[in-house]
C-alpha cells in the first residue's frame, strides 16, 4: 500500500462492558478460539454524523479479499467507517474517501476508498453492453429482471458491475498487476485500497502528471508491463487511458476494472484491446514519447496466445 495505503450487528454495538465482562469464560473453561480469526470486540461508543459500524463481520468470506490479509487491513468488529469526502465523480459510480478505525486505537486506522455504483436510472454509463458480452448470471431470477429492466433487476445490474470489479481486482492483485487491493464488496459497495497519502491526499493520475521524457518513458514501460499481465491472463483492461492510470512514488496503479474483457470470450475483445494500446500510445506520443499502438498491440497478441 502506499503509506497505509451494511454494519456490524445493533445488537452487538449495544452491549455494554459488564455484559460482555459476564459473558467471558472462566480461565477453567476449555473453550479454544483458535478456528476463528478473530474474537470481536465492541467500542464504548455509537456512530456519530457520516459514520456506521464497519461492515466487514457482516459479508460472507468470499465477499473478503484474497488472502494473506494486508497488516493495514482492519477487521474488528469495534471499527466505524467514517466518511471524510468524496474522491472522484464518474460516469457510473463515485469514490468517496473512507477512514475504518477502532477508536482510541491508533494501531488500527486506515484509509480506503468506497467506489458506490448507481442503478441505471442514476447512471449515465450506456456502454456497458460491449463489455458485459460473454459474461453471463448464474441467478435466473436476476436474469430475468435484467432483461426486463425492473427495479430488481436495476439494482442487479448496479450490484454486478461492483462484483465484476472485485473480481477482477482479486484476480489481478494474484496475479501480480499493480491494482489497488481490494478489501471488501457488499452490494454495490466495493471498498479498496486507498493510493495515496496518510493524510488523504489520493495519488495523481497520470494525464496530471508533469515528467521529463525519461520519467515517462519509465512510466511506458510499466503500463506495458501491468499490460502483458492483464494480457496472459487472457484479459484486456478494456477503458485503459492516462485517466485511471495513477502515479504514486513514481509507480504506476491501475484503477476503473468493471469492464475487464475476456479476450477470446467477448467478441470486442480484440477491438478493445487495440483500443487500450492506441489510447496509451497516443497520449505518450502527443508528450514526445513516440511508441507504436500497433506493435503494442502485436506483443500483447502474442502474450495473450503464448
Amino acid at each position: 500500500m502506499s503509506d497505509h495505503i451494511a454494519s456490524s450487528e445493533a445488537s452487538s454495538s449495544r452491549l455494554s462492558p459488564a455484559r460482555l465482562s459476564s459473558s467471558r469464560p472462566s480461565p477453567a473453561s476449555t473453550f479454544d478460539a483458535s478456528p476463528f480469526d478473530s474474537v470481536p470486540t465492541f467500542a464504548d461508543v455509537e456512530p456519530g454524523d457520516g459514520q456506521r459500524w464497519t461492515t466487514w463481520p457482516a459479508i460472507t468470506p468470499s465477499e473478503r479479499g484474497p488472502r494473506p490479509w494486508p497488516a493495514w487491513i482492519v477487521t474488528s468488529a469495534g471499527a466505524l467507517d467514517t466518511e471524510l469526502g468524496i474522491l472522484k465523480t464518474g460516469k457510473e459510480a463515485d469514490v468517496f474517501l473512507l477512514e475504518r478505525a477502532v477508536p482510541d486505537d491508533p494501531a488500527q486506522r486506515t484509509l480506503l476508498a468506497a467506489k458506490r455504483y448507481r442503478d441505471s436510472d442514476h447512471s449515465s454509463f450506456h456502454r456497458s453492453g460491449v463489455y458485459t458480452e460473454g459474461r453471463s448470471t448464474r441467478n435466473t431470477r436476476d436474469t430475468r429482471a435484467l432483461a426486463k429492466k425492473s427495479e430488481h433487476g436495476r439494482a442487479v445490474a448496479a450490484a454486478q458491475w461492483s462484483f465484476a470489479e472485485f473480481d477482477a481486482l482479486c484476480r489481478m492483485w494474484e496475479l501480480g498487476a499493480p491494482v489497488p487491493y481490494p478489501v471488501q464488496v457488499n452490494g454495490t459497495e466495493l471498498l479498496m485500497e486507498f493510493v495515496g497519502d496518510a493524510h488523504g491526499v489520493a495519488a495523481p493520475r497520470l494525464a496530471a502528471v508533469r515528467s521529463d521524457r525519461a520519467e515517462l518513458a519509465d512510466l511506458y514501460d510499466q503500463i506495458v508491463d501491468l499490460m502483458r499481465i492483464f494480457a496472459a491472463a487472457g484479459f484486456a483492461h478494456g477503458d485503459l487511458s492516462a485517466y485511471n492510470l495513477l502515479v504514486h512514488e513514481g509507480r504506476v496503479r491501475v484503477i476503473d476494472l468493471p469492464q475487464i474483457v475476456d479476450i477470446i470470450a467477448n467478441p470486442q475483445g480484440l477491438d478493445l484491446l487495440h483500443r487500450d494500446c492506441v489510447n496509451i500510445c497516443d497520449w505518450f506520443t502527443r508528450r514526445h514519447v513516440e511508441r507504436d499502438a500497433e506493435a503494442l498491440f502485436a506483443e500483447m497478441l502474442a502474450v495473450s496466445y503464448t
